[in-house]
Order: structure tokens, then sequence, then C-alpha cells
């Protein structure tokens, strides 16, 4: 994993971000080598492992997990390799811009640059503390299943759980990632179809943007006040950009509710305290206070929360009415995804798919 030098024209300096990241973010549990080493078997042991049980449960047919790098990061090389994927992600984006009359040049362009990067750094310094683990579907061809060791041993230790129960059990759900996008392969490029929507309905006139900065002004009050379940991009989304991001949640509610039912299905088979596990776990989601609390708001992991929720009670409900089959119904084609309305609404789903 590396991130290439600055791209001229891009709007973000990706080595100032990786740098700033670097800079800005803790190094996690102090470990000896033994104790490094320890962890790093272990992870991918529990990797490796997970691949049968969660195969059996869902029913999907992925491609084999030796076919997929499985990388056990710090939280520098999680930063590292988030910053590859979102250049790739953005280039439309940029490009879009670039062939704009409004894109920025000379110093305004190379000062804009500094400060997005250095935006973009210090935002990931602040995820690469929380993220266990993560399959990256655009970080290559078979994508890529990383796990985050400093951040798994120190939930771990934070819960009082047992270490190499846990490790599996973070395991099964970033398996399931894996499973999903191996076994649908229409799945990444539905969406970065999604996303290059999300660009198309992307406004460049100044105008428009100062215009939803105030109209969002006192919603970002609200947010930090915690009473609007709002997040800074949910303000900052003109109305195009807003049913995109519906069906991005209607997508991303369906992995994420389906990686946990997966989980807590497969868990009692080869986890033998996952009941105790996710109880800890559940209060860990939650949060804590004060900044960290407002932190989450304005960055949309509250609403994170809720996708975990409420896709598990989709993915649940499903199942009960229509049976497995019947829900892996899902990942026949893009028209079969839920939208966010039937994530909540699960009999309508059931309706529409299969009468």
């Amino acid at each position: 994993m590396h991130v290439l030098g600055t791209y001229r024209g891009a709007m973000i300096d990706w080595d100032l971000a990786l740098k700033t990241a670097e800079r800005m973010v803790p190094p996690g549990p102090a470990l000896s080598a033994a104790e490094v080493d320890e962890v790093i078997g272990d992870l991918r042991a529990a990797a490796e492992a997970a691949e049968g049980p969660v195969r059996a449960f869902t029913g999907l047919s992925p491609t084999p997990a030796a076919e997929t790098p499985i990388l056990i990061v710090d939280r520098a090389r999680w930063v590292e390799a988030n910053l590859a994927s979102s250049r790739v992600l953005l280039e439309p984006v940029f490009t879009k811009l670039q062939k704009s009359d409004r894109a920025p040049s000379g110093l305004a362009a190379s000062v804009g640059e500094s400060i997005n990067g250095m935006e973009i750094g210090a935002l990931l310094s602040f995820m690469a503390t929380k993220v266990l683990g993560q399959f990256e579907p655009f970080g290559s061809d078979a994508g890529r299943l990383l796990l985050v060791a400093p951040n798994v041993v120190h939930a771990e230790r934070q819960l009082g759980v047992d270490p190499h129960d846990f490790r599996r059990w973070v395991c099964l759900h970033e398996e399931t990632h894996r499973v999903q996008f191996t076994a649908v392969p229409w799945l990444g490029d539905h969406l970065r179809s999604l996303i290059a929507e999300f660009t198309d309905a992307t406004e460049l006139d100044a105008a428009a943007l100062r215009k939803l900065l105030a109209r969002g002004a006192g919603e970002i009050i609200r947010i930090i006040r915690g009473v609007s379940d709002a997040s800074l991009m949910d303000v900052l989304q003109n109305d195009a950009q807003r049913a995109v991001v519906d069906k991005m949640t209607g997508v991303m509610s369906l992995l994420e509710g389906h990686a946990d039912v997966v989980m807590d299905g497969v868990g009692p088979e080869v986890v033998p305290s996952v009941v105790q596990i996710r109880r800890a776990f559940e209060r860990r989601r939650a949060g804590t206070g004060g900044l960290d609390r407002i932190i989450r708001r304005l960055l949309g992991l509250e609403a994170k929360m809720r996708q975990y929720r409420d896709g598990a009670a989709f993915v649940r409900s499903v199942t009960e009415r229509v049976g497995r089959d019947g829900f892996n119904a899902v990942w026949a084609s893009a028209d079969n995804l839920p939208s966010r309305s039937e994530i909540v609404a699960p009999q309508t789903w059931v309706h529409r798919v299969h009468g």
C-alpha cells in the first residue's frame, strides 16, 4: 500500500493527508514483539477459519478466501489504505471539477489542496481509532480484507472479553462482507455507479454551496445539541444528492445488518462467549459522551449505528417470512436491493420482490 505523490488539480494533497493522519493518530496499546506476532497470527487464522461457517450460513458462493488478501494493519496503514481507495472513488469528482470553469488554479489551488489534505488527514486520524476491520472492495480486483490489530486489542481489553473469541467474532463480520462482494460481483460496480450519480448531482456553483451552508447552519447546532439525527453530510446535500444517499443507505443498511445477523447466527458454533461479547459490544457502539459523541453525530456515525440495527431487523424479518433463499433474492440484481424506506418496512420489500 502506498499513497502516490500529490496529484495536481485534485483538490487534495494526498501525501499531506497521510502525514497529518500519521502525526495525529495515537499508536494504540503497547505490545511486545511476541504479543504483536501472537495477535497477527490469531487474527489471520480467525479470518481464514470464518470462511466455511459464513458460506454455509449465507448460502452464497464467494471467491475463495485464498484469492483475497488478508492484511493485518496498524492505524497508520489503515489510513493509507483508505486514502488510496478514496482517491480512486473521488476521481470522477475531480474530473468533473477540472472540466468546469470554476476549477481553482495557481495559488488558490495549491492552498486549497493543502487545507483539504489536512482536514481529511485529521478526520481519518479519528476514524482510525474506531474501525476494527473492513473489507475494501475497491483496493484490488478481488478486494482485500483489513483487520486493524491495535483497535481489536484495545476493544477486547476495554470490553473485558476473551481475546480469541472476540477476534473470531470480529472476523465473522468482516468475512461476511468479503462473501457479499465476491459472491455478488455486480455489487461493487453498483456502488461505484451510485457514487457517480452522486457526483453528477454535485453543484459546483459557489452560490449554491453558500445557500446550502446557510440553510444548514441551524441544523448543525441541532446535531451538536443531540436533538437531530442528521449528520454534517446530510446538511450539505442538495435534494438530488439526498435521493442518491437514500439509495446508498438502503444498500449499506442491508450489508451491515446482514453481517450482524450472520455474526450472531454463526457465533454460537465458533465463539463460546458470543452472548457476553454481543452485550458488551452493543454498549461500546453506543459511544461515550461529550466531545466524542458530538464528533460521532457530525460525522454520521450515529446514523451508522442505525444501519446495523435497521438492517439486521430487515434481514431477520424477511428471512422469517420467505426463508433464507427468499431473502437471498436481494443479491439477484440491483433492482432487488431494498430502498431506505423498505429497510424499515420489510414487508413492502417482500411484497415487491415476491408478490
